[in-house]
């Protein structure tokens, strides 16, 4: 534009021209309609033959290369870079991306639970352990058979030593039913992600600094210093309960430390006047209470993902895992189910919308014809667990579900389905 305006004494108007021209599929032709007008203005300053075209050949060229493919140089380097994170240190670059939130399609849980899959170890928020943010600590592979210190632990060799060098030549190509290659190349494997205190619901990211600074002048007494010391009211309280951070703390279950819960202390009251008797002895929860309980709290389930508790029964009336899809034959109709992690509905797609489903062995992107999701609007917005029947579809390696049904959770297993509905929303996008 600068050089429009400076050079062919363009208006205003005729150097935005000149600037949508180089973002333009056809912006060399709207170049070359300008081409006149910026050489009379270069004639009229002296600047004529040789270097007026040298400087026209510069802003062709320009156009030539434009912006998006410039742009998608550099998306594509920050793609590689973080590929690379994300195959040979998939602990710390898990941690990173919680720390960023809330960002991008993927909720914490569909990030934890893909690293997970890939071997990370990762633990639920503690109140003697944790930040304020996520972070890293020695995972117990790291505790075994292991150098004498911590520091000699963290200095371990792992990963390859090919991974550290330039490669020349073609990738090594992925064979579809081998093994997975990628726990080989992971370089962090003694190390575990340890979410932080602001995970849990109600306690940002100032609440749990302010934990931690109190934590660190003192341990603990119970859940009323707890609550005098960090300022915490009865339902961040709750909170910590439900997703299990007071537990190793107090040396008390989930269920014990919510019903202590209910009392609280601030700097008004007198210290330690409230009574605050010992729980009764309550059921512990069982390991799907335990999954819904952190996925309220803190909308991750660092151990079992919701629908591995639903398997058995998936299987049993033929739905298969996610994870299976690859290796069935394209163009067979069949069911899946998972939760809605994200919808999506460029502008571009001609009314086609995107699902992506997710259950314990993987993710699944769905494709919804504007007509599919007309016929089914209710359940395709509302529903955040679903059942999609559709055909399966494969293109360059990657798989597919062009639906043709969709129906909640509910028809396979009411209870569940309003559990989860009630505490997973999914991520939408235009």
């Amino acid at each position: 534009m600068e050089m429009g305006r400076v050079l062919g004494d363009f208006t205003a108007d005729e150097a935005d021209l000149l600037r949508r021209a180089m973002g333009s599929k056809r912006g060399i032709e709207r170049i070359e309609s300008l081409k006149e007008r910026l050489f009379r203005g270069m004639a009229e300053k002296g600047l004529a033959g040789e270097e007026a075209r040298a400087i026209y050949t510069q802003i062709l060229s320009f156009a030539n290369f434009g912006f998006a493919e410039s742009h998608a140089l550099s998306f594509a380097k920050l793609v590689y870079a973080s590929s690379w994170f994300k195959l040979h240190y998939p602990g710390a670059f898990l941690a990173g991306l919680l720390r960023a939130q809330p960002m991008g399609f993927y909720s914490p849980q569909s990030l934890t639970q893909d690293a997970r899959r890939h071997g990370v170890e990762v633990r639920r928020p503690d109140l003697l352990r944790s930040g304020p943010t996520a972070d890293l600590e020695l995972a117990e592979s790291a505790l075994v058979h292991a150098p004498e210190t911590p520091s000699q632990r963290l200095c371990t060799p792992v990963g390859l030593d090919s991974c550290l060098r330039d490669h020349a030549g073609e990738p090594t190509a992925w064979v579809p039913g081998t093994p997975d290659p990628t726990p080989e190349h992971r370089r962090d494997t003694h190390v575990a992600v340890r979410l932080g205190l602001d995970s849990v619901r109600g306690i940002g990211t100032d609440v749990a600094e302010r934990i931690v600074a109190a934590r660190e002048e003192r341990p603990f007494a119970d859940q009323l210093d707890l609550s005098r010391r960090a300022g915490l009211d009865r339902r961040q309280l709750e909170a910590l309960a439900t997703a299990g951070v007071l537990d190793d703390a107090f040396g008390q279950t989930r269920r014990q430390a919510l019903w202590q819960a209910g009392w609280t202390e601030t700097e008004e009251h007198l210290e330690g006047v409230r009574p605050a008797g010992p729980a009764p002895v309550l059921p512990e929860m069982n390991a799907v209470e335990v999954t819904l309980a952190d996925l309220w709290s803190t909308g991750v389930t660092p151990g079992e993902h919701p629908f591995s508790h639903l398997r058995p029964m998936l299987t049993a009336a033929g739905i298969p895992a996610v994870g299976e899809l690859p290796g069935l034959e394209a163009g067979r109709r069949l069911t899946v189910a998972g939760l809605v992690t994200h919808r999506q509905r460029p502008g571009t797609a001609g009314g086609v919308t995107f699902l992506n489903l997710e259950d314990e062995t993987g993710m699944v992107n769905v494709i919804c014809t504007a007509g599919v999701w007309k016929r089914y609007r209710k359940v395709a917005v509302s529903s955040s667990t679903m059942l999609v029947r559709g055909l399966l579809e494969r293109n360059d390696g990657v798989t597919n579900l062009v639906a043709d049904r969709l129906a909640p959770l509910d028809e396979v297993h009411p209870e569940a389905g309003r559990a989860l509905q009630a505490r997973h929303r999914s991520r939408d996008f235009r």
